[in-house]
């Protein structure tokens, strides 16, 4: 069964929502892992924990508002395209 190119770029952008919310906090505990290391304290994971959070959500929330700004018709426009392009056929701009 084949899927159209709607249900690709969904799961895309799914997985771009978890990658864009993950990295951020990973870096900053991992950065805050090292800090509390090289300085023997116990705050710093914690702390950066909570940065890469915030960073993370702001990353969300302007993916989505980009998403949700762009509107339907020019959407479905792109999806026809991309889909005859999968397919072979010539399209016009």
């Amino acid at each position: 069964m084949k899927y159209s190119k709607t249900v690709y770029q969904a799961l895309m952008m799914i997985t771009q929502f978890g990658v864009n919310m993950l990295v951020p906090i990973f870096l900053c505990s991992f950065a805050g892992m090292f800090l509390d290391r090289k300085l023997g304290t116990d705050v710093w994971m914690v702390a950066l924990f909570f940065v890469g959070a915030l960073a993370g959500f702001t990353n969300v929330f302007r993916f989505a508002r980009r998403i949700y700004e762009t509107p339907a018709q020019t959407r479905r426009q792109a999806a026809r395209r991309a889909e005859g392009d999968l397919h072979g056929e010539k399209t016009e701009k």
